[in-house]
């Protein structure tokens, strides 16, 4: 894996949409949110999914792999996130053998409003 120097992508930013599910699923049980570490690991949340990542780094991508639980079922797969031209990211997210969706998320902000 290499190391994220000059990566934009690495810090915590809030997902805002998905092109398969409604913003209700994605706050399922909280914020739907994804991490992207320094240390080539990060987390994503959304639905009932809860899964740690795996990340190689470019300056406006990332490549990751995953596995976590969803639902209460074990779970992996793999994807990546660019950076877009308005500031926010653009996640191709797969599970092995099952669906891919597209996210979208901003960068998280201090602000607790909903």
């Amino acid at each position: 894996m290499s190391a994220p120097v000059g990566c934009q992508l690495v810090g915590h930013w809030r997902i805002v949409e998905a092109d398969l599910w409604d913003r209700g699923y994605l706050n399922l049980c909280g914020p739907a949110t994804i991490t992207i570490g320094d240390d080539n690991n990060g987390e994503i949340t959304f639905g009932a999914l809860q899964a740690g990542l795996d990340l190689s780094y470019g300056p406006s991508m990332v490549f990751f792999t995953w596995n976590g639980c969803d639902e209460m079922d074990e779970v992996t797969g793999d994807g990546h996130a660019e950076l877009l031209d308005d500031g926010s990211i653009e996640i191709t997210f797969a599970y092995h053998n099952g669906d891919e969706v597209i996210l979208k998320a901003a960068r998280h902000t201090s602000s607790t409003a909903c």
